[in-house]
């Protein structure tokens, strides 16, 4: 049953649900009546839901307990792990603040969480890329499970990141190859966000929250979170707010800003936010489980032409040149 939040004003947004296991089993006709939904809920909201994904319930529970671990140690043990945004390590509370592109982040509303993050280990051949976009992992010597999890999930969630890109393509009217094709020597930022309890951070500032109102950067995004008072929110066509819809064992889907780009904004990058802490559930504490997908960094992506794309005119922007951008005006604070 699909658990919905109220919405804040204004229309629901289209979040459709779809069985990725039955994409992957069925006819050509069948396909196309998935892809053209799929078109639908991108131009309106951005962001599907998927079952039949293939990443069981249970390794999500084991990989948040094992990340649970890791942030309940002292500050002192996890600085050894300390990172920048865009790094491979702990980055935190404190050193990011999401926001629109073109937006500063700002030290004083930065982001109420912290964060493991790890990357692809994969090796392109490119030195500079490499050196800047497939750093190595920083698996904490204190919680030893945590390296087996994190690649066990990454690695179902690279294998749905190649059907999300044939159902993507497809819905384009491309051949079902075509996002994958320029995917596969593309990095992948995997993180596990801690939204720590109103009871450990305190009462958020005005304007600040457990991630601030943005957009995701690259393709596609892969999301495993818990409901809660202090979640989901994504932002209407017409500026207003509504809670993300909820299904058990299902992950949410969005596409971000490169992907819109190259549709020529047929398809919406669509902002989202998580809010802060409520006073209603001072002791609730969440986690989430992200994979932020990418195209290979050498990739240009300009915009495709009428009728796949939408006709929005942009300048071509080679990725590895528009992550430096994004990263930089995510950091608040930069390593000692």
């Amino acid at each position: 049953m699909i658990k919905k939040g109220k919405p804040l004003t204004g229309t629901m947004l289209d979040i459709p649900l779809i069985d990725v296991a039955e994409w992957r089993t069925a006819p050509v006709e069948r396909r196309g009546e998935l892809a053209e939904r799929l078109d639908r809920a991108m131009q309106d909201s951005g962001f599907f839901m998927v079952s039949g994904h293939g990443i069981d319930d249970t390794w999500s529970a084991e990989l948040r307990a094992a990340a649970a671990e890791f942030f309940h140690l002292s500050d002192a043990t996890k600085e050894k792990y300390r990172t920048v945004v865009g790094g491979r390590g702990w980055i935190r509370t404190g050193d990011e603040a999401n926001a629109y592109y073109g937006e500063q982040a700002d030290p004083g509303t930065a982001d109420l969480k912290e964060t493991l993050t790890f990357g692809r280990d994969h090796r392109t051949g490119d030195k500079s890329i490499d050196a800047a976009y497939f750093r190595p992992n920083m698996y904490p010597v204190e919680v030893p499970s945590l390296e087996a999890l994190v690649t066990r999930w990454a690695e179902a969630a690279r294998e749905l990141y190649c059907d999300l890109l044939e159902m993507l393509a497809t819905a384009l009217g491309l051949d079902e190859r075509y996002f994958v094709d320029r995917a596969e020597n593309s990095p992948h930022t995997f993180n596990i966000n801690r939204y720590p309890a109103l009871s450990v951070v305190g009462r958020a500032k005005q304007g600040q929250y457990r991630i601030a109102p943005h957009t995701d950067w690259g393709l596609v995004t892969i999301l495993d979170r818990e409901p809660g008072y202090g979640g989901l929110q994504v932002q209407t066509a017409d500026g207003e707010w509504q809670d993300a819809p909820y299904v058990e064992g299902a992950l949410t889907i969005n596409i971000a800003d490169l992907l819109a780009r190259w549709t020529g904004d047929r398809w919406r990058s669509t902002r989202h936010r998580v809010v802060a802490p409520s006073e209603d559930a001072p002791s609730e504490e969440l986690y989430s489980i992200i994979a932020f997908m990418e195209p290979d960094m050498t990739q240009v992506v300009e915009p495709l032409a009428p009728p796949a794309g939408g006709g929005a005119d942009y300048a071509p922007v080679r990725a590895a040149e528009y992550f430096s951008e994004r990263n930089a005006a995510a950091t608040v604070r930069a390593l000692p």
